[in-house]
């Protein structure tokens, strides 16, 4: 069966001349990015389209359909973020009803916008040691659901590599009759891959959410797979009808002019999983469990392991004796040893594998980490460790009080105020720490002494809080609150 890629070849080295879009003309000596512009092309004849597929775009839609086991597998260019748009659109009536976990990105709370949603939230269970968020178990779901919800929304994995239970979930979802919705951008490698039998080692890769039940399954195959930044899919399970409801919001949140460069890398990626899952998976675990045996004797440098995170492509750096921040784990690896790390938490500093790594990448990593371990050992400040109970998860935190429904807090006119005078007002606008994008604080909600603390101490720390302004001269930090 002939792949996009290959059909986008044969087109660039063919006589036929392009008189339609782009406006490069396939010319290779355009741009400097010439490579990428012989396969860049408009919907010609021969080469399908994407909101309408029924050839070669449709063929390589059920080659990527066919490793993840899905009813039906869509394409996204506008990566997972136009496919949770469409995963909520289609579960939930414009005004419903739907319940998720609190640590969403910001684009679930970008759909619940859009259809005027009213959210209810699962508790918002978090490691306090690691400042991560936490997972959720099929009672943490089942106890909270009413006739009112019409669909559930999970991360798993989380962007640090936690994994809720999909499965569990799920069957709570349909005793009720209401599909279940998994963001797992971060988790297209999983599934793939055989067990490999090391004690104490990464044995595999969790299986995905599509074969565990999950109704509609988003994954970002240009996080830990070899696919172009910006390429996603969308599964479905077997419900025609929802399929169709997802098939229309992609329509509508999708570009009208796909990259086909974009699609073909898609296509790339799932010809490489075929044929070569085995190895790349292997090579995956292999060097996560590298860094866990070359790291396990650390004194004050802690890496969890899989007692802690699911996902072996997540690698979490943490000072276990509050000397460095992970804003400061992050820096130090970036400036003095050419790291350059996925994102800085308060608390961590995270890494991302995957099977086209190299040894002299890890290597790296271990022998930068040991040496900051040696560093902490001199210069730390206090001896006392959280290591020891790094296990004590799932505490609840509370949530910003809910003054106003999103969808009319984000159309009201709002203004700018001090953070430090924001108490008491109301969210015009979202606060997110990115990556990983998930909101401080929603539109609607109240801003309270303590979550204006928090913030102040994230920008403190450096982080890349979104959503707040920094004023001219450098007086205070503005807020956007509702009139």
């Amino acid at each position: 069966m002939q792949n996009l890629y290959n059909k986008l070849i044969e087109l660039s080295e063919s006589s036929q001349y392009p008189f339609h879009m782009p406006g490069h003309k396939r010319n290779i000596d355009s741009t400097p990015l010439k490579g990428a512009f012989r396969c860049d092309i408009t919907e010609i004849d021969d080469f399908d389209n994407l909101h309408d597929e029924e050839g070669i775009i449709l063929q390589a839609e059920e080659r990527a359909n066919r490793l993840y086991g899905a009813y039906r597998t869509y394409f996204s260019v506008n990566g997972s973020t136009a496919g949770v748009l469409a995963a909520v659109s289609a579960a939930v009536k414009k005004g419903g009803t739907i319940l998720a976990a609190r640590g969403s990105h910001k684009s679930f709370y970008h759909a619940a916008f859009l259809r005027e949603l009213n959210i209810k939230y699962l508790p918002n269970k978090s490691d306090d040691k690691l400042k991560i968020p936490g997972v959720y178990s099929q009672e943490d779901v089942g106890n909270l659901l009413d006739d009112n919800i019409e669909a559930v929304f999970i991360t798993s994995p989380t962007y640090e590599g936690k994994c809720s239970d999909i499965r569990g979930i799920a069957n709570a979802c349909h005793k009720r009759g209401i599909p279940l919705i998994v963001d797992a951008a971060h988790g297209a490698h999983f599934g793939f891959g055989k067990e490999y039998d090391k004690d104490g080692e990464y044995k595999s890769v969790p299986q995905n959410a599509i074969n565990l039940g999950a109704d509609i399954v988003i994954h970002s195959v240009h996080k830990t797979l070899p696919s172009m930044t910006q390429t996603a899919l969308v599964h479905i399970a077997e419900n025609p009808a929802l399929a169709d409801e997802v098939k229309k919001y992609l329509r509508i949140y999708q570009t009208s002019s796909p990259s086909y460069v974009l699609m073909a890398s898609i296509d790339l990626c799932m010809k490489e999983m075929e044929d070569n899952e085995d190895a790349y998976i292997e090579a995956l675990l292999n060097y996560r469990n590298r860094i866990s045996d070359k790291t396990k004797a650390l004194q004050n440098i802690v890496i969890p392991g899989r007692e802690i995170i699911d996902d072996p492509a997540k690698v979490i750096i943490s000072d276990s004796t509050g000397t460095m921040t992970g804003n400061r784990i992050y820096g130090i690896l970036r400036e003095e040893y050419g790291l350059q790390l996925e994102m800085a938490g308060d608390k961590i500093a995270l890494a991302i594998l995957s099977g086209w790594d190299t040894s002299e990448g890890i290597d790296r990593l271990i022998e930068a980490v040991l040496e900051l371990d040696e560093k902490i050992q001199k210069t730390k400040i206090n001896k006392e460790s959280f290591a020891s109970n790094i296990n004590e998860q799932n505490n609840f935190a509370e949530y910003p009080k809910v003054m106003m429904k999103l969808s009319e807090a984000w159309d009201k006119t709002s203004e700018e105020v001090l953070l430090e005078d924001a108490k008491g007002k109301i969210s015009g606008d979202f606060i997110n720490l990115y990556p990983p994008g998930i909101p401080l604080i929603v539109p609607g909600e109240e801003f309270s002494e303590k979550l204006i603390q928090e913030i102040c101490g994230y920008l403190n720390d450096g982080l890349n809080v979104q959503g707040v302004v920094s004023k001219p001269g450098g007086k205070g930090y503005c807020v956007r609150t509702v009139k």
